[in-house]
């Protein structure tokens, strides 16, 4: 399969998911996946859409499920569109948060990691992540479209939209 090859304006999901990063006092709150798509690799908590849930109640309900925690001062950040070479589909919506209300407590999904912000362990991430996460930091809204086979990226496209500055 071939990046070009996809019709990206007509590409439709399998599923719709979300990710959500605290980001406060200069450090982000990760998670290391302990089960799923990912599991062993670091990521934000997310998880799929439920059917009738919005995309920002699904990011605010997985970090309730993964970390114990309520994020606040909640922002949608960008998109993300992942085809994987065996067929999967993942339209991805990534929001950001100001603060949380409780603690970050592991869980059967998820362990929590405070992460400075100038040591994100990028090595340890889907290799995507470092093509928009710093977009997401400088607070840029981002569309990113990638193909997968299985953990190898094999093309990618991110577009910025000055228009939609976070503020």
């Amino acid at each position: 399969m071939q990046f070009d090859a996809i019709d990206w304006p007509n590409w439709q999901p399998v599923e719709r998911a979300t990710l959500l990063f605290v980001v406060k006092d200069e450090q982000i709150l990760l998670i290391r996946k302990k089960r799923g798509l990912g599991a062993g690799k670091v990521n934000g908590p997310g998880g799929r859409i439920d059917p009738g849930e919005t995309p920002e109640q699904c990011a605010v309900r997985e970090c309730g499920e993964e970390l114990c925690i309520t994020p606040t001062g909640v922002r949608e950040a960008g998109e993300l569109r992942f085809q994987f070479a065996d067929g999967h589909a993942i339209h991805g919506y990534v929001f950001t948060a100001t603060d949380l209300e409780g603690t970050p407590t592991e869980t059967d999904e998820a362990v929590p990691l405070w992460t400075p912000l100038d040591a994100i362990p990028y090595d340890e991430m889907w290799q995507d992540d470092r093509l928009w996460l710093p977009l997401m930091l400088e607070r840029r809204w981002f569309d990113g479209r990638f193909l997968f086979d299985d953990d190898t990226m094999l093309g990618h496209t991110v577009e910025i939209d000055e228009t939609r500055r976070l503020g």
